[in-house]
């Protein structure tokens, strides 16, 4: 007798709406950010997506065709998101071999090895991310300068530290009160040529990190592309406001008490919701449906978890920038918050 149910990975969702449509519309709201990373790393840009989006789709091919031998799915979207994903979290200059393990721990690891999209509990690009940060740390923090194809760069600079990398630098300094934040970023922070040394500095400030004319990821370096995208992605209900707000609010307002108690050290909370790649990540990565929490509470206090674990990495720990940790670690107790916050079975009375 054939099954009359057929069961599948989350997400469960009654609607017009198919995977490969919400996939899509992700990639549609990312082109803006694509085009602006081609305008600032020209060719350079243009190589590591292209890697990164056909070694994640041939790995997924691969994996379906001689291991699990199951339907294709290549054609849903999914592979090709996180092969954008991938690529939008590495600098422009990441040798190819390097992408190419970053592909394969992203969806061979992340994802496949779950069983496939809608059962991978871990975002697979930030999964992918984090392990070449932790394995290639050098590769993984050159941050070519951003330059635009028309148009002279004020620097000769190869390569400079992102912004918030340049402040966890010179947060000795800031303890130490040789310095205030505000006297550092008026001054400008340093670049360097590819020998290390300091060529010049460039002063960021809010239109510098609004358009992009900084060092960083791909993904990460235009804030005006990225909202553009969010709303895209809003207006056509692929993503929901709960994470989204919850995640800057949380940020936000744990980085306002300290700058509060002590501006000399703790830079205008303002910088943080522009700088590094938080808009990335709170719009195109934590709004993940699989990796998330379900129900409307559950997201709210998983958007509060990953943006005061994002500041707790950004002011005490070692790397500059907590994005990436915060959301997996998040992701891991989506299940818990899943737990937690279980809607009333249809027909259950409420107790009086």
């Amino acid at each position: 007798m054939d099954n009359l149910l057929t069961i599948s990975g989350s997400p469960h969702v009654h609607a017009n709406e198919s995977i490969k449509k919400i996939m899509y519309s992700v990639i549609y709201a990312m082109i803006p950010a694509m085009l602006v990373s081609f305008y600032f790393f020209g060719l350079d840009a243009v190589r590591v997506l292209a890697i990164s989006v056909v070694a994640c789709v041939l790995v997924e091919f691969l994996i379906q065709k001689y291991l699990i031998k199951g339907d294709l799915t290549i054609n849903d979207g999914s592979a090709i998101i996180t092969g954008v994903l991938l690529a939008f979290n590495v600098p422009s200059s990441l040798s190819t071999w390097i992408i190419i393990v970053g592909a394969i721990v992203s969806i061979g690891i992340a994802k496949m090895a779950f069983g496939g999209v809608g059962k991978n509990p871990f975002n697979p690009a930030l999964v992918g991310r984090v392990f070449l940060l932790i394995s290639f740390p050098v590769q993984m923090t050159t941050w070519p300068i951003a330059k635009p194809l028309f148009g002279n760069s004020t620097l000769d600079a190869v390569t400079g530290a992102t912004f918030l990398g340049n402040l966890k630098d010179q947060v000795n300094n800031l303890e130490a009160g040789k310095v205030t934040v505000g006297q550092l970023i008026e001054k400008g922070l340093p670049q360097y040529n590819e020998l290390g040394d300091i060529v010049g500095y460039q002063v960021t400030n809010y239109q510098d990190l609004l358009l992009g004319q900084m060092g960083g990821s791909l993904g990460e370096i235009s804030v005006i592309a990225l909202i553009l995208g969010a709303i895209f992605m809003l207006a056509k209900k692929t993503i929901t406001w709960q994470i989204p707000v919850a995640y800057l609010g949380s940020a936000f307002v744990f980085a306002g008490i300290f700058w509060l108690i002590n501006p000399d050290v703790y830079i205008n909370p303002l910088y943080h919701m522009i700088a590094g790649g938080l808009i990335l990540g709170v719009f195109y990565m934590a709004t993940d449906m699989v990796s998330s929490p379900m129900s409307v509470k559950g997201q709210i206090v998983f958007g509060i978890g990953c943006g005061v674990i994002t500041m707790v990495i950004r002011f005490w720990g070692g790397y500059p920038e907590g994005v990436s940790f915060a959301i997996l670690i998040m992701n891991a107790f989506a299940p818990v918050i899943n737990r937690g916050f279980k809607p009333a079975r249809f027909g259950k009375l409420k107790m009086v």
